[in-house]
């Protein structure tokens, strides 16, 4: 039977890299030789010696991590506090948003009693995705040491916040705008192919009309493509500036208007889609949706105007 020390070794060394383990070997072998002799020079015997020394040194897994210099977390100190903030961020309103709309679909499709254990257990799955994407993403950045870029505190620093408040935009703020839109933009082809809701047969039912591929729906998303590189910007510049207040309200109006004048013309919706519900194929229930869609976009896009608008006067 190998000694103790021996089979601490043989521990340690199986998780180290392959090219220093005779180095890491010989190294780790005289000191413990070395704290080995210092106790039985104390007068303890040489089997007591061994055992205190090899218990000292900890787990071998965790002293081969520190030799091969790995991280024993899954995100360390250095992106935990960026993580901790967007993750909060996202969960804030990410799965509230889309189990909103997965049980306003249930209900309208006639199914209103399970509606809400629909929404309810569409928002905790987003969630459990949100949560799972978002740290594994943090992961990824800590193990491949990518740099975030992020400003060092001080206190001048949380003087000029306190002093300029709303100007300063967060990368967690940021990151949430862009994966907001990212959702919009993904969505919008998705709901070509599944949109969550069947016609008679079964097969999917698109929500928006598709002979809007030839051109309107292209077209938006390459307006919301653009509004994303202004978050990005506006990241960059440290608040809005005036040229992205002119650019975001000309993205705004390139994208309310296109789809303000498809709802008022009922060229928004897919008909079979409107077709597929009693209630929503009613002329006059029909009417309501696309008016509280048009005052929506409209309020919506009146709303980024104006905030981008007296932030940046702000500044």
């Amino acid at each position: 039977m190998s000694s103790l020390t021996d089979r601490y070794l043989a521990a340690t060394l199986g998780a180290v890299p392959a090219a220093r383990r005779e180095e890491i070997a010989t190294e780790l072998r005289a000191s413990i030789e070395d704290m080995i002799d210092g106790k039985e020079a104390a007068g303890v015997s040489v089997a007591v010696a061994e055992r205190e020394v090899l218990t000292e040194l900890g787990d071998p897994a965790a002293l081969a991590a520190r030799y091969a210099n790995r991280r024993l977390q899954l995100i360390g100190p250095a992106y935990y506090l960026v993580w901790e903030r967007l993750l909060k961020l996202l969960l804030s309103f990410v799965p509230a948003t889309v189990g909103i709309v997965v049980g306003l679909v249930a209900a309208v499709d006639g199914d209103a009693s399970d509606a809400i254990g629909k929404g309810i257990g569409t928002a905790i799955e987003v969630a459990v995705h949100v949560a799972f994407w978002t740290t594994l993403t943090f992961a990824v950045i800590e193990r491949t040491n990518t740099p975030l870029n992020l400003p060092e505190w001080s206190v001048d620093r949380l003087r000029e916040e306190r002093a300029r408040g709303e100007r300063q935009v967060g990368l967690a703020d940021c990151v949430a705008a862009v994966a907001l839109l990212a959702l919009v933009i993904a969505y919008l082809p998705l709901q070509h192919f599944h949109s969550w809701v069947t016609d008679a047969d079964g097969g999917n039912l698109p929500i928006l009309d598709p002979a809007l591929w030839s051109f309107w729906l292209p077209f938006l998303i390459a307006v919301l493509v653009g509004e994303a590189v202004v978050e990005i910007l506006r990241y960059r510049a440290g608040g809005w500036t005036w040229p992205l207040v002119a650019v975001n309200a000309v993205l705004g109006a390139a994208f309310a208007v296109p789809v303000v004048w498809l709802l008022l013309t009922d060229r928004l919706f897919n008909p079979d889609f409107v077709a597929r519900f009693e209630w929503l194929s009613r002329p006059d229930n029909l009417d309501t949706v696309a008016t509280v869609a048009v005052v929506a976009t409209i309020a919506v896009t009146l709303w980024g105007v104006f905030d981008s608008t007296v932030k940046a006067c702000r500044r």
